[in-house]
């Protein structure tokens, strides 16, 4: 009798706890994320890794984004962000995670935009003020913020012609110009310098340097400004990244007197690193894992050689010091215990210390030195039963298709936590951070999910076909290059998914070419966006 009685309690119990909870579920987890641009990269696959993860990524109407043809809104974008900032308060069905928001979309209009606009310095300090003023309306809603310091591409080519038309003509002479008065600064000139920056003074038109170091001026004082901001606890993190870069640039040397300016400031708060397309990545997790109080640890594992001293292509440092940087940034902690380690990081560098460019030749499927090493590394760890993640920057602009090769061979593509081998190696080494530390907690449809996202666009398309395809550009007739294909851009959208059948059926036979869509959204070769149907 008294366990009849005692079980019907217990029925009651349960029936009366489920009607509770059906009438009050858990609100939905939103984060509002506002990247620099519309690219896939930059929005869809950074959004996707956070919803796989379990939350509902909420970004601007793409007509407010900045993209190819326009350098974005950013008046709009802050309406439309106070707006749905204001309606969510009102919600009690969603809770809001965190904002993650690019201070160049909402200044400058978008990445792109930092680099060509004409706003007024008073108009880009009226924008900055609106973050205090947000903090001030939604004191306990996590603000996150990513900022530019300004590039300095080596060249017109290197910049993908994104800069004011004078740097086609003027592009290498305004990177040593530049590189010159940071040296110069820094360590001081021989006579052979100082000849050559007296040179290239006289040689640059008067209106271009003006037009150059204006907008490099405005770029430095809102970083500033932003910088009192976090002084004054409006962000919960400031992230100041480096754009294409060199150990003497404009972009150094504006790093070394944001350093000095910011040294009340701890690394808690805010943090300059070097790169930008992966600040998103890095943010979104860092808001990911303090919401679910989560405080992972990292071991990483450098390919032998010069690995961790290695200074990448388009980079000031070296490597170790940036993935120092986007570990702390992500939310994580650097061990040197393997063992106790929540993910191992392995870096696939070339033993010899350089980057090659994944359009190169050399880069085939044939080992090269270290390769062999670097994968008996991959499967020792994962032996140990390891989370195990690969950022592969052996090569600017692709994957190393010897690495990819040896890994296909042994089956160990899919046996990954995460991989990331797209442009520059800190795009790779962050975004491999950021979200290895989240798919290591997902299911494995969810993980094998975003590893052929990434296979299908670092390994086959930047690594193989965008190179097959942009030589094959001048096949046609008609107005149409690299860099801005025009009436060629459906041919080799075309072209790049009839290569894709064979690739993926000798390299990715998972995938099939009819499960993909392909489009080039920046009327350009660089990109692709690479569709799962």
């Amino acid at each position: 009798m008294i366990r009849i009685f005692s079980a019907a309690i217990f029925t009651a119990f349960t029936l009366c706890d489920s009607v509770i909870f059906a009438a009050k579920p858990p609100p939905v987890k939103e984060i509002i994320y506002i990247p620099h641009d519309d690219r896939p990269i930059s929005l869809k696959q950074t959004a996707d890794v956070i919803e796989r993860a379990g939350y509902k990524v909420i970004t601007p109407p793409k007509n407010l984004l900045g993209n190819r043809n326009s350098l974005g809104n950013p008046e709009e974008l802050w309406k439309w962000y106070e707006a749905f900032m204001k309606q969510a308060q009102k919600d009690k069905k969603i809770e809001i995670v965190a904002s993650v928001l690019s201070s160049d979309s909402l200044l400058y209009g978008s990445l792109v935009g930092s680099r060509k606009h004409n706003y007024t310095e008073r108009e880009l300090f009226a924008r900055v003020k609106k973050f205090a003023e947000i903090r001030k309306k939604y004191p306990n809603s996590p603000l996150y913020v990513f900022s530019s310091i300004m590039r300095t591409p080596r060249s017109a080519a290197a910049s993908g012609h994104m800069e004011p038309k004078y740097y086609d003509n003027y592009g290498e002479d305004i990177f040593r110009y530049t590189a010159l008065l940071d040296k110069q600064e820094s360590v001081g000139l021989n006579k052979r310098n100082e000849k050559e920056l007296a040179f290239l003074r006289n040689l640059l038109p008067k209106s271009a340097l003006s037009d150059w170091q204006g907008r490099r001026n405005k770029n430095f004082n809102a970083n500033k400004a932003l910088i009192d901001l976090a002084k004054n606890n409006t962000f919960n993190y400031l992230l100041l990244g480096r754009d294409d870069n060199a150990p003497y640039s404009a972009t150094h040397a504006e790093r070394r007197k944001l350093l000095k300016y910011s040294l009340s400031l701890s690394n808690d708060v805010e943090r300059t690193a070097a790169g930008i397309d992966e600040a998103g990545m890095l943010l979104l997790t860092r808001a990911v894992l303090k919401d679910k109080q989560l405080s992972p640890y990292i071991y990483v594992r450098y390919n032998w050689g010069s690995g961790e001293f290695v200074v990448p292509a388009y980079s000031d440092e070296a490597i170790d010091y940036s993935i120092n940087d986007e570990i702390e940034i992500a939310g994580a902690t650097r061990t040197d215990d393997a063992k106790n380690a929540d993910l191992i990081l392995t870096v696939n560098t070339n033993p010899n210390g350089k980057t090659g460019d994944g359009a190169l030749y050399s880069n085939d499927i044939k080992a090269r030195e270290g390769t062999r090493y670097f994968v008996d590394t991959i499967e020792e760890y994962l032996a140990m039963k390891k989370p195990v993640a690969v950022a592969d920057i052996a090569f600017a602009n692709g994957a190393d298709n010897a690495l990819m090769e040896t890994l296909k061979k042994r089956n160990l593509l899919f046996k990954l936590t995460g991989y990331a081998g797209w442009n520059t190696a800190t795009n790779s080494t962050g975004f491999a951070i950021g979200y290895s530390l989240l798919a290591k907690n997902m299911d494995k449809a969810n993980k094998d999910a975003l590893l052929k996202a990434r296979y299908l666009d670092d390994w086959l398309y930047q690594g193989n076909i965008r190179t097959i395809v942009a030589r094959q550009l001048t096949w046609l007739n008609g107005d149409g290059v690299y860099g801005a294909l025009n009436d060629k851009r459906e041919w080799a959208e075309d072209r790049v998914h009839h290569i894709f059948e064979s690739f993926l059926r000798e390299d990715l036979p998972v995938v099939k070419a009819s499960d993909i869509k392909i489009d080039l959204p920046w009327n350009r070769m660089f990109e692709a966006d690479i569709v799962m149907k």
